[in-house]
């Protein structure tokens, strides 16, 4: 119901205090509603409402502390109020006041405690008994607020207090679980952290972190029991200097330090020790952190990739020799074999070009046993049935091991197909078997153990994904010291007496393995033997022959005279070579240098048959020099000569053009010639 301005209802404070409490005066007389609020005012806020409805949306905005509802209004009268007033939740706990100028008997009482009234004022109101009633409410009032503000403090209180409990609980479980973790990750690593005393004689932690036990073989509780332990145990090569560095370290107040220690198994392990000082409370040297780090592995892997590093090198350096021998070998052999066909020489004369020539063709050998540890030899790779091999080989040694010992083949039968060059296997396997027999003075026996491999066991070669298969040489004999098996596969070291041996046959047995994609292993123990393990690709199930640079020579037949253009840097080796032209019917224009070429036939001297060249030339290579000769001489046929030994090294080369290795014969001369020229 609206209600005109005559009619708003008014509220009057003493007090700007907005807990202050409130009091509804419910009468629709206006003189009663001012003097209920004068007398009041000091006590409490003072709401005002002329009729039953109104005072019912006072209910719904505020909270009050008592209500003063008159019996008698028009509309909705005092009962009916009472009744609406404790039959909602939210209003039923507040003390009502019946205001009552009539029905002051008993009937009527009762009917208004009945509707909830707790007291009754009967007007004319006296106003000290008012203000003592309605001040004990608001006293009430204020006392039941009072609590309930301290339950919520309370209970928002124990809240908080929960909740720090639970983030308490919850940071006490992640950092338990943080040093769960750290003491896992730490114990799965090769490292030991530790607290020693400044001034600790003899040296031994006072508190260890970590699996001590799996790097060293020994628990803290032995190391306390024997303190000694530690220096007892350091390599005799490293002992004084670590000794120094740690009287060095109680000046510095730091460690750092690589020293190898024996472990419980009696194995040398590499460990980093590192430590910083500590100060105490008081600022005094109070005791050193530090960490023990076992390196064993990464030393073994800086070995290995030194030792690659190494034998790379070796092997670029003895390709060259082997391309400079290769050069004077053709030189040589080409000299020999025109005096044969050019002179009739005695018996005595053919002796002594007999031995030149067999002196020149060891050359040749030793060659091809130095290409084949620069990995530089031509190969042709193809599936090797091991059994088959075996029983060959095995026939071939029957006689040459002697009586004293005894050769065993294991597990051919039961080897997946190799993929290699089988005469290079063959010869590198009679290699370590003859090695193997040398070791043996007074007899014994050589065993060639076949067997299959899968990628993860030749991680420790660093050999490419794929299935492997490796043949191990192992004989009983005196075996070969540790510092010595560093340097076993370099050219030219050997482990026996002068004059017993070249040097080259492990380092060709390594170059073979890793030109063919596989690797070489060497296992030896002084006084109980060796083995060598060569890995090598497994072969596909349908393989193919690689092409073969070189073919066979073509049979020694007459062919028209060409005219032929020689190109080569190399004095002899270019002499030599036309006189072989020369024997052989050819016109032959001889020339060191190939910039020169290139102008005569840019000049328009183009009238060539074919142009023979040195592959390996300074300021312009044999296979730029047929390429820009081409661009003048359309269709020229060239014929390529080297001292390497493998022509898919020849970067540029034309399809069409044949490759010739140093040294050659003047039968393979004449055939490459006929195969390039089209007469063959």
């Amino acid at each position: 119901m609206d209600l005109s301005p005559a009619d708003t209802p008014r509220v009057r404070a003493v007090s700007a205090d907005p807990d202050r409490a409130r009091v509804l005066v419910v009468d629709d007389d206006e003189r009663n509603l001012l003097a209920i609020r004068t007398v009041l005012e000091d006590v409490a806020d003072i709401v005002e409402a002329r009729s039953g409805e109104e005072a019912l949306r006072h209910l719904l905005k505020h909270e009050f502390a008592v209500i003063l509802l008159d019996v008698y209004m028009p509309g909705m009268d005092g009962y009916e109020v009472a009744q609406i007033v404790r039959g909602r939740d939210q209003s039923k706990r507040i003390p009502i006041v019946f205001l009552s100028a009539v029905n002051k008997e008993t009937e009527h009482l009762i009917r208004g405690y009945s509707m909830g009234a707790v007291d009754y004022v009967f007007k004319p109101v006296e106003p000290v008994v008012l203000r003592s009633k309605v001040a004990v409410f608001v006293d009430l009032f204020r006392m039941r607020r009072e609590i309930q503000q301290k339950a919520r403090e309370q209970e928002e209180l124990l809240k908080a207090n929960l909740k720090t409990t639970a983030e308490l609980i919850r940071a006490e479980q992640e950092l338990r679980i943080a040093e769960q973790r750290q003491a896992a990750i730490i114990n799965s690593l090769p490292i030991v952290l530790y607290l020693e005393p400044f001034d600790r004689r003899p040296r031994w932690p006072a508190f260890i972190s970590g699996d001590l036990a799996a790097i060293t073989g020994f628990t803290i509780e032995q190391i306390a029991e024997n303190p000694h332990i530690w220096e007892e145990r350091l390599h005799p090569e490293d002992r004084d200097r670590v000794l120094a560095c740690l009287e060095e370290r109680q000046t510095t107040g730091r460690l750092s330090i690589e020293y190898r220690w024996r472990a419980s198994d009696d194995s040398y392990k590499h460990f980093l020790d590192q430590a910083v000082l500590l100060p105490d409370e008081d600022g005094g040297p109070g005791e050193f952190a530090g960490t023990l780090l076992d390196v064993t592995d990464r030393k073994a892997l800086e070995t290995q990739l030194l030792q690659a590093h190494k034998m790379d090198a070796i092997g670029k350096l003895t390709g060259g020799i082997a391309h400079d021998f290769n050069n004077l070998l053709a030189a040589v052999l080409g000299g020999i074999g025109l005096i044969e066909r050019r002179l009739q020489l005695g018996d005595d004369q053919k002796k002594i070009l007999g031995m030149t020539r067999h002196a020149a063709e060891q050359g040749t050998e030793l060659v091809r046993r130095l290409l084949a540890f620069a990995r530089r030899q031509k190969l042709q790779p193809a599936s090797i049935v091991v059994k088959d091999m075996s029983v060959r080989l095995n026939e071939l040694l029957a006689h040459t091991l002697g009586g004293l010992v005894e050769i065993r083949w294991d597990g051919m039968d039961r080897s997946w197909n190799a993929f290699a060059d089988e005469t290079q296997l063959e010869l590198a396997l009679m290699n370590l078997i003859i090695n193997a027999r040398d070791a043996m003075a007074e007899g014994g026996t050589i065993t060639i153990a076949a067997a299959n491999h899968r990628t993860a066991d030749a991680a420790a070669l660093s050999l490419p994904a794929g299935d492997y298969v490796t043949l191990a040489v192992s004989d009983t004999g005196e075996g070969i010291a540790p510092a010595m098996l560093e340097q076993v596969m370099e050219p030219f070291f050997t482990t026996k007496p002068v004059g017993k041996g070249t040097g080259l046959g492990l380092s060709m047995v390594y170059g073979f393995a890793r030109q063919s994609g596989g690797g070489v292993h060497i296992e030896s123990q002084v006084g109980r033997g060796t083995t060598v393990t060569i890995w090598l690709p497994r072969a596909p199930e349908q393989d193919g022959l690689l092409a073969a640079a070189g073919k066979d020579a073509a049979p020694d037949q007459a062919m028209r005279p060409l005219r032929i253009l020689l190109v080569d840097d190399h004095e002899g080796v270019r002499t030599m070579t036309a006189a072989m032209l020369g024997e052989l019917g050819h016109k032959v224009n001889a020339v060191g240098n190939g910039n020169s070429v290139v102008k005569r036939l840019k000049g328009g001297d183009k009238d060539w048959d074919l142009l023979i060249t040195d592959y390996a030339m300074p300021t312009i290579s044999g296979s730029e020099l047929l390429r820009k000769a081409r661009e003048h001489a359309p269709g020229l046929p060239g014929l390529l000569i080297t001292g390497y030994a493998d022509p898919d090294s020849i970067g540029s080369r034309p399809e069409d053009v044949e490759v010739l290795v140093k040294p050659f014969t003047i039968e393979q001369l004449r055939a490459a010639i006929g195969r390039c020229a089209g007469l063959g």
